[in-house]
């Protein structure tokens, strides 16, 4: 499978072409705008909608299986193409699309998850999570609630988009991580990271996160679950949160490569973006392991609504010692918008974790001087 069709052609998709290239494969992609920052790197694309099924089909025509850089399909219409291989395929998508039906799948094999209800099913007390059931990245459409006043607002906002609501948890620490099985059922499993958040957008990836056995071996039987019960063929990401007394429960599930796997492309031996595209086109999988002691990502993200490239903080950055600097060749910058990431490789163990913090803290101070 020589051909790889990827719909949505955001910087996830930018960051397969250097793997695409590395494994000589030839990527398609599907997106809309000529701005989007695959269009750059693919070696051909279809300027459609990512939920526009039938420019799919036409893709599927082009290519030898076809893949996910985002969620935002149309699973019915993408059923009725004939003859074409996606991977995951869309039953091993369906459960997760709807954050809803995600919590009843990961309850049905007993997975840990905080628990959840349908507005209306009980009475609503505070601190509340609220999420949208479809279509929520990046904090969009997730929602925490701490008074009546707000809850009001925020029902009143969303009108009639159909919601899911979920237990608070009081977390000690918030941890990722991915997971890749490959068509044989190989699994391959990345060190657990841990995900600093503002504003329910990840700002800071430490890898690997200091975790007990016991916890790790918890999340390892979550994701190899999962990607079993799935049959997935591809690679998946797990948003978990950690509570003090050591309990695993699992907040989110990316059915692609996700932002806390970014860090895989300079401190790891295989990439997810590498793990994705051996995996979809049925060949072996990667070692997942660090080639280094730790690693530190720290996302830059839009502060200001601007035309910029922020040349002289990305420079600034640039110089620090093990520094990589991944700058997605977006055109317009606005507030929270994902612009890059910037990978820093640890070699020194003794308290990896702080030295992470104080390296992330100079970035950013680099990064938003203005």
């Amino acid at each position: 499978m020589n051909r790889v069709g990827v719909i949505g052609g955001g910087q996830l998709a930018w960051m397969m072409a250097e793997a695409a290239r590395k494994l000589n494969l030839t990527l398609v992609v599907q997106t809309p705008n000529e701005s989007d920052p695959a269009v750059s790197v693919a070696q051909e694309t279809l300027f459609a909608r990512v939920n526009d099924a039938s420019a799919t089909e036409v893709l599927s025509t082009h290519v030898d299986v076809i893949t996910f850089e985002n969620e935002f399909v149309d699973l019915d219409a993408l059923a009725k193409i004939q003859n074409v291989t996606f991977r995951p395929s869309l039953s091993a998508l369906r459960p997760l699309l709807d954050k809803y039906v995600q919590r009843e799948f990961l309850k049905t094999y007993d997975l840990p998850t905080p628990d959840f209800w349908l507005l209306g099913e009980r009475d609503v007390e505070f601190p509340v999570v609220l999420k949208t059931r479809r279509l929520g990245y990046d904090g969009q459409g997730t929602f925490i609630i701490r008074d009546a006043a707000t809850w009001e607002a925020t029902i009143e906002k969303l009108q009639n988009v159909p919601i899911v609501l979920e237990e608070f948890i009081p977390f000690d620490r918030e941890l990722a991580v991915m997971a890749a099985r490959s068509s044989a059922g190989e699994i391959a499993i990345y060190p657990i990271v841990e995900t600093q958040q503002e504003n329910q957008v990840c700002r800071r990836v430490i890898a690997p996160a200091e975790v007990s056995k016991d916890v790790q071996q918890e999340i390892h039987r979550i994701a190899q679950t999962v990607l079993e019960k799935l049959d997935v063929v591809g690679i998946y990401g797990f948003e978990l949160f950690l509570t003090k007394d050591d309990r695993v429960l699992v907040n989110e599930i990316a059915p692609r490569t996700h932002n806390s796997g970014h860090y895989t492309i300079d401190a790891c031996e295989t990439s997810q973006f590498e793990q994705q595209l051996r995996a979809v086109s049925d060949l072996p999988l990667g070692s997942p392991a660090l080639n280094c002691q730790g690693a530190l990502m720290v996302n830059l993200l839009g502060f200001e609504q601007a035309e910029s490239e922020y040349l002289e903080q990305r420079n600034a950055i640039a110089q620090l010692p093990n520094t990589f600097v991944h700058w997605y060749g977006k055109s317009e910058s606005r507030p929270g918008r994902k612009l890059g990431h910037v990978t820093v490789l640890l070699d020194d163990v003794t308290d990896l974790r702080q030295q992470a913090l104080e390296i992330a803290s100079t970035i950013e101070e680099i990064w938003y001087r203005h």
